[in-house]
């Protein structure tokens, strides 16, 4: 399935790592500025220009209390990786009362959205990590080194085992739907009920470069990222301001990306805001889980529309 994505609002805004004054009443959570990971090494990388990207048509559901990922899959009888594909910031292991789920829609049959040929893009690292519930998180890297936003992208992550066999494989989106200029976003996929050793390799499916014109200029304000003491979790909170001069925002988006010591991505969230008006800034305060190893440093990027 595709996701469509429309032209809209990415700046994305990396804090210096200066260290913050600010005083916290937890002594188990560690406050400092967010700063920019360095970069690792290329993965397994195999990029496919010419695959057309399969597209559903969703519908919409609100997490209740006492929803489970299983039980919403098996509710709409569609598998729960597919679920969680193209719900990237949904927990599946602290779903959200009141979230908002995309429905994918199963009888849909694939068709080919476009036939543009995405431009190729660097993907600088890919990581995978097991879950409790016996399931395995992937990310990808995408680095856009243009001076043009990055749009409609998307990702096959394939899992391969010891002996080199397919073993799965999934589509996977990137937190907000444009990646700025001269910056990174992890593309993400949950594969359920998978155990053993993979390594996963990388297709990119879509990829366009924007004209930017419909942007809007959303900055980020007072950012401080807290770490918990054992790395496990990172709380993040700060402002989004638009501009007197700027026209109202429909939606505002702020995406948390957290790395461990060696800059590898080890958990994404998104935190969805309503609307801004001009002159005006929403506040937002959110926590970022680490799927893997300890959490050394957050990256925030915004997207207004």
């Amino acid at each position: 399935m595709q996701k469509s994505l429309l032209l809209s609002l990415l700046l994305l805004v990396a804090c210096t790592s200066a260290p913050v004054t600010t005083e916290t009443t937890d002594a188990s959570l560690q406050p400092y500025l967010t700063g920019t990971p360095a970069s690792t090494a290329s993965p397994n990388v195999l990029v496919i220009l010419d695959t057309p990207v399969p597209t559903n048509t969703p519908q919409v559901y609100i997490i209740e209390s006492g929803d489970t990922i299983s039980e919403i899959a098996d509710k709409f009888k569609i598998p729960q990786s597919d679920l969680l594909a193209t719900n990237p910031d949904a927990d599946p292991n602290a779903l959200v009362i009141g979230q908002t789920l995309i429905i994918p829609d199963s009888s849909a049959q694939p068709v080919v959205a476009s036939t543009l040929t995405p431009i190729p893009v660097p993907v600088t690292q890919a990581a995978c990590h097991p879950t409790a519930d016996s399931g395995l998180w992937c990310f990808a890297l995408i680095q856009n080194n243009t001076v043009d936003p990055l749009e409609n992208i998307s990702a096959q992550i394939t899992l391969f085992d010891e002996n080199m066999n397919p073993a799965a494989s999934q589509i996977a989106y990137p937190p907000l739907d444009i990646i700025a200029p001269n910056s990174s976003l992890p593309v993400s996929v949950y594969f359920p009920n998978i155990a053993g050793n993979f390594t996963p390799q990388i297709q990119i499916l879509s990829a366009m470069q924007g004209s930017g014109a419909s942007l809007l200029p959303g900055v980020l304000n007072n950012t401080v990222t807290q770490i918990n003491w054992d790395g496990k979790f990172a709380k993040v909170n700060g402002e989004v301001t638009l501009p007197v001069e700027s026209t109202a925002a429909t939606r505002v988006w702020v995406a948390a990306v957290a790395y461990d010591k060696n800059g590898t991505v080890v958990g994404v969230k998104r935190w969805d805001g309503g609307g801004l008006q001009p002159g005006s800034s929403i506040h937002f305060e959110f926590v970022v889980p680490s799927l893997g190893g300890v959490i050394e440093a957050v990256d925030l990027a915004i997207q207004v529309r």
